[in-house]
């Protein structure tokens, strides 16, 4: 094997992590190389990760490679190259006697947490980490552990690939075309409710969305909310939120980043915002990106905007310019 990456993931014992990890060390995300694993979960539960190192090793992985666990998150993040960040505390469950219902709860309870684990991470992390923020709010936990990380060699991003995997699902039924054949699906802004997914500059086998998507109705009344409001859909119909669907997408979003990406195709993640598009710099906010031949992600400039996806854009924004605010307390 020609190298070895070592990926540390939160929230290890959750549901998501129990899809993720597997596909971690299955010799196709990161090809040939040899994939250290740094699990970790909160004092309360992490014993239960020496059952799914059994699995690991029964398993017989040949890509894997060392296996720890620990409640320890600065142990844990010792020269980590890639860093999952799947851990948070979800709405509806009870923390500290009290419900979590409202967005503004969670952005309390798990600025804390990113806070530690963002610091842990410049700190300690390799000097190219990539860090995936899967726990919600996402978009937000991301800007703040991207702060308190203050490394800016470090690419710091929120999944917004399982909004763009459930936006090339639903496209593919409306044309009735093999979800292969839809790309270039870009969510733009927050990974909540306000998300645009842009079905203007989508490609849909090899031509450009708004030439194919003609029915405008459809776009306003099924696709955007469908889209927007997918995650709720799975929650009242499983009683559970999204694991396979968010492992998956996690796992599309890393291998996004260690791979090419192909000339005419871009993937979606949130990132720091560098002005592109004019939105403002430094929010963490979904765009369309590319992976260059030197590893490097870059924001992809070129797509046209129309005034009407502008305007959906800027609903995001702004709900990301109010996260902001609500935890500035926090960026110090």
């Amino acid at each position: 094997m020609s190298s070895t990456v070592k990926v540390v993931v939160t929230g290890a014992a959750g549901q998501i992590a129990y899809s993720l990890i597997p596909r971690l060390v299955d010799g196709r995300t990161f090809g040939d190389k040899k994939v250290d694993l740094s699990l970790v979960e909160i004092p309360q539960v992490v014993d239960k990760l020496e059952g799914l190192v059994m699995e690991l090793e029964d398993s017989y992985f040949p890509n894997m490679g060392n296996v720890s666990y620990t409640s320890n998150f600065e142990e844990a993040a010792k020269d980590g190259d890639w860093f999952l960040l799947v851990g948070s505390i979800p709405r509806g469950i009870v923390y500290n006697g009290k419900k979590i219902e409202e967005r503004s709860d969670l952005l309390s309870i798990n600025g804390g947490i990113f806070v530690d684990q963002g610091s842990a991470i410049g700190k300690y992390g390799k000097e190219e980490a990539k860090i995936l923020v899967v726990g919600n709010p996402a978009n937000t936990n991301a800007l703040i552990g991207k702060n308190a990380a203050n490394n800016n060699s470090q690419l710091w991003m929120a999944m917004t690939m399982l909004d763009s995997n459930r936006a090339k699902s639903i496209i593919a039924k409306k044309t009735n075309n093999d979800i292969s054949e839809i790309a270039n699906m870009i969510i733009w802004g927050n990974h909540s409710p306000t998300m645009y997914p842009d079905a203007e500059n989508v490609i849909i086998k090899g031509k450009i969305g708004n030439s194919v998507l003609e029915d405008q109705d459809w776009i306003d009344s099924v696709f955007i909310p469908s889209v927007q409001q997918r995650g709720k859909a799975v929650i009242d119909a499983r009683g559970a939120s999204s694991a396979t669907s968010a492992a998956k997408a996690a796992i599309d979003t890393v291998m996004a980043c260690e791979h090419p990406s192909s000339s005419n195709d871009c993937f979606s993640a949130a990132i720091s915002s560098d002005g592109s598009y004019d939105i403002q710099e430094g929010l963490i906010c979904g765009f369309p990106l590319m992976r260059l031949d030197d590893g490097t992600i870059e924001i992809k400039r070129d797509l046209a905007l129309s005034d009407y996806a502008r305007k959906k854009i800027k609903i995001s924004i702004d709900e990301l310019l109010s996260e902001r605010e609500a935890v500035k307390h926090l960026m110090k």
